[in-house]
């Protein structure tokens, strides 16, 4: 089956480095939250308390006194702090619940995540300096583009005698409206949303038909098996940890495939969701149009997350905007001996080379994942297609060499 990397499908540069009638809102401001997460948001219009202060202070202090590099370090001045550390959303959420990964995590690259939608807004004057940097000068002023699949015709073969390409991917995260994130998620609301992707999953048919899989109470052969297909993910690395974005677990956690195992959801990892539709070969078109089909269809249930300037939002702003992902495996064994050329043709096309393995990885056996690069500031149907283009003209290039 197509590579999935040590962790499974995860890939996001996180610091290692779906409108359609509305459902009752989900009871979700009244529900206290455990102390080691969020406070209730009952009392979200009260001052942030003094232990949090001093968490903060802490923690800036030994940031500020650190090499770190990350983008945290990099925009959390002391005048930021001071004007973000007593505001909190109104699930609740405090700065602290926005950086006490990078506070944890000197080495990460990004260092901070959203434990809401609300957080992108209310703590916009760091949010939004880290968003432009790591996307490309997607100003503050900038807005993202209304969501728009295109034409899911268009995209042919790339590799029809199978020379190349050994794989091709394309996925998106979604968050489900009206829920925080990992954070500040009670266990009663995983537990809901987790029944809530089930039912939903359930709902899908003929190609996309297929099963859930309940972390909870896994049996030792489906587990097995999922691990074999490399679809199986464990709970969060480090990074996440300190985020606070593996409590209860694995309540609340699932991962859904369909019958050919090229399609599959990923529930309450990292984000609300992971959609990720995958196959073996370059049929670019076959896997983007699954992928859309499934979106299309899962959002007519469930309304998702999004806003009108960063469009689609997940727990890290990495990951914001299409949240599209378009990658294959390639070998270009001659192009890749002067790795300065494949980087030059990549640049050109904004996309991204990584090892076999994702991020921070070597390429094993010549093997390279390479992805689109760009996530906001363009459409979903851009975002694949500078991939494919990029991809074209890569193997455009091994031929003539």
């Amino acid at each position: 089956m197509p590579r999935l990397g040590k962790r499974g499908v995860r890939d996001d540069a996180t610091g290692r480095g779906l409108n359609a009638e509305r459902e009752p809102a989900p009871t979700i401001l009244h529900l206290a939250v455990d102390s080691d997460g969020c406070t209730s948001a009952r009392k979200a219009a009260a001052m942030v308390d003094a232990a949090t202060i001093e968490k903060l202070e802490a923690g800036f202090s030994k940031l500020a006194a650190s090499d770190s590099k990350s983008l945290l370090k990099k925009y959390l001045t002391r005048e930021v702090f001071d004007a973000l550390k007593n505001k909190k959303t109104s699930f609740g959420s405090t700065l602290l619940d926005c950086v006490q990964s990078g506070f944890e995590n000197h080495d990460s690259g990004v260092g901070i995540y959203a434990p809401d939608a609300e957080a992108y807004t209310v703590f916009a004057d760091l949010f939004d300096p880290i968003i432009e940097d790591y996307h490309n000068g997607f100003k503050k002023t900038d807005k993202h583009p209304p969501k728009n699949w295109g034409d899911v015709e268009s995209f042919g073969q790339l590799d029809a005698a199978g020379e190349y390409i050994i794989s091709t991917r394309v996925r998106c995260g979604r968050s489900l409206e009206g829920y925080p994130f990992n954070p500040c998620l009670t266990e009663a609301q995983y537990k809901e949303m987790e029944e809530k992707v089930a039912s939903t999953l359930a709902g899908l048919e003929g190609e996309l038909k297929g099963t859930f899989y309940p972390l909870t109470g896994m049996s030792k052969e489906v587990q097995q098996q999922l691990i074999d297909d490399h679809f199986l993910f464990k709970e969060g690395d480090r990074f996440l940890q300190t985020a606070n974005a593996c409590r209860f677990w694995p309540t609340g956690r699932g991962i859904y495939h369909n019958e050919n195992k090229t399609f599959l959801v990923w529930c309450n990892e990292e984000d609300h969701l992971r959609l990720i539709s995958m196959q073996m070969g370059g049929d670019l078109k076959q896997v983007y149009k699954r992928l859309v089909t499934a979106v299309n269809d899962i959002e007519k249930r469930i309304p998702f997350s999004h806003d009108d300037r960063l469009g689609f939002l997940t727990f890290c702003p990495t990951n914001l905007g299409t949240t599209v992902r378009a990658s294959v495996h390639i070998k270009v064994p001659k192009l890749a001996a002067d790795k300065a050329k494949l980087e030059e043709v990549a640049s050109k096309y904004h996309l991204q080379v990584r090892g076999t393995r994702g991020e921070h990885t070597e390429a094993e056996g010549g093997v390279y994942d390479i992805s689109n690069k760009r996530r906001m500031g363009l459409t979903e149907y851009d975002a694949v297609k500078e991939m494919y283009d990029g991809i074209a003209e890569l193997i455009k290039i091994e031929k003539s060499l």
